[in-house]
């Protein structure tokens, strides 16, 4: 019984994500993507080298989490190579346990191998970070220059532009899906 409550209130968090943040249009997220990408450029030395560099990458702008011993995350995005865009992405994400509070922020999502990206775009449905790969949170210092060569994963997230306060940064338990046009992306 108490299972079906917690999916049920799960349920109910991710509903309100969804509606609260989808977007508008495909060009609306392209500008967020942009938007989010300049201020990756701008925060971080070397960011836009390992852009180019990476096999592509996908850019959430507006990440929006909460919790309260039940909590999820959502978000829409855009999976690019290069400044081509390749589609657009949602982000969901479920949790329970010991948590609490509320957070925005922004993420881009590299991946540095051709393996890591091809399996990403293969899964016709959704992909689920826990189980398909590893995902290395990057430890950046605004001082230090990001280069290539210090990360050895093939896929690797950076979280930057937060606002709130929420518990650890984790990506276990997020799905990705590819949004298709005729759903969400051109409502208007």
């Amino acid at each position: 019984m108490k299972t079906i409550k917690y999916k049920s209130l799960l349920l109910a968090i991710l509903v309100g994500f969804t509606t609260f943040s989808m977007a508008d249009s495909a060009k609306e997220l392209d500008h967020d993507a942009n938007m989010a990408v300049n201020k990756f450029i701008d925060e971080v030395k070397g960011g836009d080298a390992f852009l180019v560099k990476a096999k592509a990458f996908l850019v959430f702008k507006d990440i929006k989490e909460a919790g309260f011993f039940v909590g999820g995350k959502y978000a829409e995005g855009v999976l690019r190579k290069g400044r081509k865009t390749l589609g657009y992405y949602e982000m969901t994400s479920a949790s329970v346990g010991l948590q609490m509070g509320a957070q925005k922020y922004s993420m881009i999502i590299a991946f540095t191998s051709d393996a890591a990206l091809d399996k990403f775009l293969m899964e016709e449905d959704d992909w689920a970070a826990d189980i398909d790969g590893k995902i290395a949170v990057a430890d950046w210092n605004s001082k230090e220059e990001l280069a290539a060569d210090d990360y050895k994963n093939s896929m690797v997230a950076f979280v930057f532009d937060s606002k709130g306060a929420m518990g650890s940064f984790t990506m276990e338990g997020t799905k990705f899906k590819r949004i298709k046009k005729n759903e969400s992306l051109d409502k208007k």
